[in-house]
C-alpha cells in the first residue's frame, strides 16, 4: 500500500515558518545594527545625550559635541556601518556562488590586491587620501580578474579558485613585507595602521564615496542576487532552471569585487568580516530558499561596529577593529578547516 500524498498545508506551513524566521532574524539583526551604531556615536571619553547627537546631526552647533560627534564619531560610525554591509554582501556572494565557506574575498586574495596597492602608494609614491583609495579599488579589480583568469577560462571551480587566490595573496603579502623593509622608518606606521584594518581615519568624504558605492552595488545585487540560491545548486541545475549562468556569475563577481574593494579602500583589510558574516547569518536563518544578502550584510555591520566598539573601550590599549575581528575570526577559520577535514571535503 502506497503512502498517502503529503498534504499541501504542511508544505505551506513550513514555507510560512521559514519566511517568518528569515524576516524575524533580519529584523533582530537590524535592531542590533541600530543599537551598535548609536553606541558607537554616544560612547566615548565624553558622554553626549541622544538629544545632543541629534542636534549635531541637524546641523546645530553644540559646544564640544559638534567636534567630537560631528567630526569624529559620526563619520567613524558611518564608515564602519557601510564597510560592514559591503563586506557582508561580498562574503556571502562569493561563498554561495563557489559553494564553499572558505571562499570569502579576504581569504581568496581579492582584498590583498587592494592592500598591496595602498601600501605601495603610501610608502613609495607618498600619496594619501582619495588617491590611495582609487588605486586600491583599481588594484582590487585587477587582482580579482587575474585570479578569475588563472582559475581556467572562465570556470569558477570553487577549490581551484580558492587555492589560486591563496597563492596570489601570499605573493602579494610578501611584496608588502618587502615594501615595508625598504621604506623609510617614519612612513611604515601609517601603512601598518592601514593594514590592520582601522576606522581611525574615517572622514565624511569617505562616507559619501562609500555610501554611493554600497547603494549602487546593493541595488545591483538586489536584482541579480535572486539567482544566487540557484547557482549554489550547481552549473547544470542552474542552467536547467533557466539561469544564464555565465552572465549571472560575471555580474555577481564584478559587484562582489567592487564591494570588497571599496570597503577595503576606506578601512583597510578588516580581517575575517567577509568570512564570518555569511555563515553566522546562515546559522541563524536556517534552511531557506531566499538569498542571504540582507542578513549577511547586517551581520557584517554588526561584526565591524561591535569589533570597533570593543577595540576602543574594552581593552587597556585602544585596538584597531581589524585586530579584534582577527582574534574572533582566526579560531573560527580553524574550526571550519577541522570540520571540512572530518567530513572528508577538500578545501
Amino acid at each position: 500500500m502506497s503512502a498517502p500524498p503529503l498534504a499541501l498545508g504542511f508544505t505551506d506551513r513550513g514555507r510560512r515558518s521559514r519566511a517568518a524566521r528569515y524576516w524575524g532574524v533580519s529584523a533582530a539583526l537590524l535592531i542590533g545594527v541600530v543599537a551598535l551604531w548609536w553606541a558607537c556615536v554616544l560612547i566615548g571619553r565624553t558622554w553626549y545625550s541622544p538629544e545632543e547627537v541629534i542636534r549635531v546631526m541637524m546641523g546645530e552647533h553644540v559646544p564640544g559635541a559638534s567636534f567630537s560627534v560631528g567630526r569624529l564619531r559620526l563619520p567613524r560610525a558611518m564608515v564602519g556601518l557601510l564597510a560592514g554591509l559591503a563586506f557582508g554582501m561580498a562574503g556571502t556572494t562569493s561563498q554561495t556562488m563557489l559553494r564553499n565557506q572558505l571562499a570569502s574575498p579576504d581569504i581568496i586574495g581579492i582584498t590583498s590586491g587592494a592592500s598591496t596597492a595602498a601600501v605601495f602608494s603610501i610608502l613609495v609614491l607618498g600619496w594619501s587620501g582619495p588617491a590611495v583609495s582609487i588605486l586600491s579599488i583599481v588594484a582590487g579589480l585587477a587582482t580579482a580578474a587575474a585570479i578569475y583568469a588563472l582559475s581556467g577560462s572562465g570556470r569558477t571551480q570553487g577549490a581551484r579558485l580558492i587555492l589560486i587566490g591563496i597563492g596570489v595573496s601570499s605573493m602579494l603579502f610578501s611584496l608588502i613585507a618587502y615594501l615595508q623593509l625598504r621604506a623609510a622608518i617614519y612612513d611604515v606606521p601609517k601603512a601598518m595602521r592601514w593594514l590592520s584594518g582601522s576606522l581611525n581615519d574615517a572622514a565624511w568624504d569617505q562616507v559619501v564615496i562609500l555610501a554611493i558605492a554600497v547603494s549602487a552595488c546593493a541595488l545591483i545585487m538586489g536584482v541579480i542576487g535572486r539567482d544566487l540560491p540557484l547557482l549554489a545548486l550547481g552549473e547544470e541545475t542552474a542552467v536547467g532552471l533557466g539561469v544564464t549562468t555565465g552572465r549571472a556569475r560575471l555580474a555577481l563577481v564584478l559587484t562582489m569585487v567592487a564591494l570588497a574593494s571599496f570597503a577595503t579602500a576606506a578601512t583597510g583589510p578588516i580581517a575575517f568580516v567577509s568570512f564570518l558574516a555569511g555563515p553566522l547569518a546562515a546559522g541563524l536563518v536556517g534552511r531557506t530558499h531566499r538569498t542571504l544578502l540582507l542578513p549577511a550584510a547586517l551581520m557584517g555591520a554588526i561584526v565591524v561596529l561591535g569589533g570597533d566598539l570593543l577595540g576602543q573601550h574594552a581593552f587597556p590599549t585602544t585596538l584597531p577593529v581589524g585586530v579584534v575581528t582577527g582574534v574572533v575570526g582566526a579560531p573560527y577559520l580553524v574550526l571550519q578547516l577541522l570540520r571540512l577535514n572530518r567530513q572528508g571535503a577538500s578545501a
